[in-house]
């Protein structure tokens, strides 16, 4: 894959939509903006020119998701928002739908069934042409929340239990949307629970990063790379390159699962990452800080 010239916005799933900010939030992390990861679709100061082009496909209530989405992108200050809903592939071939997409400034996947979404656009028109414009074209960009950012990369996770133990079989990977090479996205992560199964996706892809993702918390991807977290959670980055010893390969259907040596780093807002060198960056605050903290010394 050529490296792309448009933006990747992955979100971990419940993003702050409201205009009020959330007092828990506030209260516990000082490092909280309300609509932080909205405002990322289309960060510059032409907001209310630009159109963003929701797509609903992953839903099974596109209505209410075309509800919840138009409110809460008026209370950021984008206007031009429109919605495209495809219930089969004859529509993800809609020359109407293409014309959209290409006239568009940021496309956005909403939440719901990652696979139906994957099944859907999977080799489209409308998937063809949104490759096309995220490619070439530098500001463009592709967001996906929830289930719209677990079907952005090339590789997905369509079905994984969440037990307390780590049981062989009990991960289901496919095609995704393939915006992204060599990474593996889970989403809701820290609240649902789902470092085992993202584990278990990496053991299975050593060669994939897991990238797990807190709600209302996103990671930005530029030239499908330099990756930098953002929101009020936090993103786990699950890196399977040196495992050592695993029983993956013998292991009967949902006997445990062992790992040894699996990399894990967490990514607060700031907080980059290169995925292809597999490097953690400190954010410049933390750098500035620990600086300071030196020189006190």
């Amino acid at each position: 894959m050529s490296i792309p010239k448009g933006k990747l916005l992955v979100i971990g799933g419940a993003e702050d939509k409201e205009s009020t900010q959330d007092l828990e939030i506030i209260g516990k992390n000082r490092s909280f903006k309300p609509l932080e990861i909205l405002k990322e679709l289309i960060p510059d100061r032409d907001q209310k020119l630009k159109t963003i082009e929701i797509i609903t496909t992953a839903s099974s209530h596109p209505g209410d998701i075309a509800k919840m989405y138009r409110e809460a992108f008026k209370n950021v200050g984008f206007d031009h928002i429109n919605f495209i809903d495809m219930g089969n592939n004859n529509d993800a071939n809609n020359p109407e739908f293409v014309k959209r997409i290409n006239k568009a400034h940021a496309v956005f996947f909403s939440g719901g069934d990652q696979f139906r979404l994957a099944t859907i656009l999977g080799n489209s028109d409308v998937l063809h042409a949104i490759h096309a414009r995220y490619s070439e074209d530098k500001d463009f960009t592709v967001a996906g929340t929830s289930a719209g950012a677990m079907a952005a990369a090339k590789l997905m996770i369509y079905y994984g239990e969440t037990n307390e133990a780590l049981l062989s079989g009990e991960v289901k990977i496919s095609s995704g949307l393939g915006f992204i090479d060599d990474c593996i996205i889970d989403t809701h992560f820290i609240k649902r629970g789902r470092f085992g199964r993202l584990s278990h996706a990496i053991v299975m892809n050593p060669n994939c990063i897991g990238i797990g993702i807190g709600e209302d918390t996103a990671l930005i991807i530029k030239d499908g790379n330099h990756a930098e977290c953002r929101g009020s959670g936090m993103v786990i980055i699950i890196d399977g390159k040196e495992i050592g010893h695993t029983n993956i390969a013998y292991a009967e259907e949902n006997f445990p699962l062992n790992i040894e040596n699996l990399k894990v780093h967490i990514l607060s807002t700031g907080t980059k990452f290169l995925l292809k060198e597999r490097k953690f960056i400190p954010s410049r605050e933390d750098v500035e800080k620990e600086k300071s903290a030196m020189q006190i010394k």
